[in-house]
């Protein structure tokens, strides 16, 4: 038995196909029930609950050979680092009282820094957290920049006819489609061969900058156009906070905005250690065009 955290998010959802499709039992795990119930039909186990109760978590840990842990995302919540505490520590207590032996953590690309890069300082808590468990072995996969971020472009494409963040259009991004860390992912839950506390980074085929993904998007939505602007960090923030984001949020992906415009986020390992995804920008922008025609 696998379980399988975020079930209704996207690289949770790919992982438990991938499994189910190679025979494996699986059991998914969300907030909603209603969002997982056609899991049920196609065979998965359904545990329904708050990824910040720990006994909800224990339970839905026990008699697992692995399991697939993330922290959910939380647009609206007020302080964005306490929420990756709450989550974090309800998580490693899980883990601890299940007696779980294997744990395939989501990280993020730029999670061995302690400071500066907004959001992905809670998933380098988490490591550290997930790092001192005895007798538990934990791979954190550090994934790079996710391709699925590019949906909220859409819009400011479709209807302001520019694309625009706080990243300068000229920085060099590894991008990565999560159906690619899904694959890494289900791999590792099935072969649990992964021994202590390790981590593996994931990225795209090539890096490519903001003005060069826009253009590859804006081509194959019929844009080809239209030009990328980069916000001041400040008016990013306002806008994301029109958006209904938090005001802490906001304030962590400003901060990584400038870890990347910093070159801060950047991958340790190389040459057979680092595992180069399969999915391109272009072949990605098939589904973006899909979304596009809905914005």
């Amino acid at each position: 038995m696998i379980a399988i955290m975020g079930a209704s998010g996207h690289t949770g959802r790919a992982i438990a196909q991938h499994l189910l499709e190679t025979g494996e039992k699986v059991r998914v795990l969300g907030r909603s029930a209603e969002k997982l119930a056609d899991w049920k039909a196609r065979g998965a186990e359904v545990v329904a609950g708050d990824a910040s109760d720990a006994a909800y978590l224990t339970r839905a840990f026990q008699g697992a050979d692995a399991v697939y842990t993330l922290i959910p995302p939380n647009l609206g919540v007020p302080d964005f680092r306490a929420y990756q505490d709450q989550i974090g520590e309800a998580i490693t207590q899980a883990i601890r009282q299940s007696g779980v032996k294997h744990v395939v953590f989501l990280s993020s690309l730029g999670a061995d820094l302690p400071e500066g890069t907004g959001p992905i300082v809670g998933l380098h808590k988490q490591e550290e957290r997930l790092e001192k468990l005895s007798g538990v072995h934990v791979l954190a996969l550090r994934p790079a920049y996710f391709m699925e971020n590019l949906f909220m472009s859409l819009g400011m494409i479709k209807h302001q006819g520019m694309n625009g963040a706080a990243i300068a259009g000229d920085v060099p991004v590894s991008m990565v489609a999560t159906r690619d860390i899904a694959e890494v992912a289900a791999k590792a839950l099935r072969q649990r061969d992964f021994n202590g506390f390790s981590f593996q980074e994931i990225l795209g085929p090539r890096e490519l900058t903001m003005a060069e993904v826009t253009k590859i998007v804006g081509q194959r939505v019929g844009k080809p156009d239209v030009k990328y602007v980069q916000f001041s960090y400040e008016d990013m923030h306002k806008a994301m906070v029109g958006m209904g984001i938090s005001e802490s949020l906001a304030g962590q992906y400003a901060e990584m905005s400038r870890a990347f415009n910093e070159h801060k986020v950047r991958p340790l390992q190389e040459g057979k250690a680092l595992i180069r995804a399969r999915t391109r920008l272009e072949d990605f922008a098939e589904v973006l065009a899909k979304a596009y025609e809905q914005a």
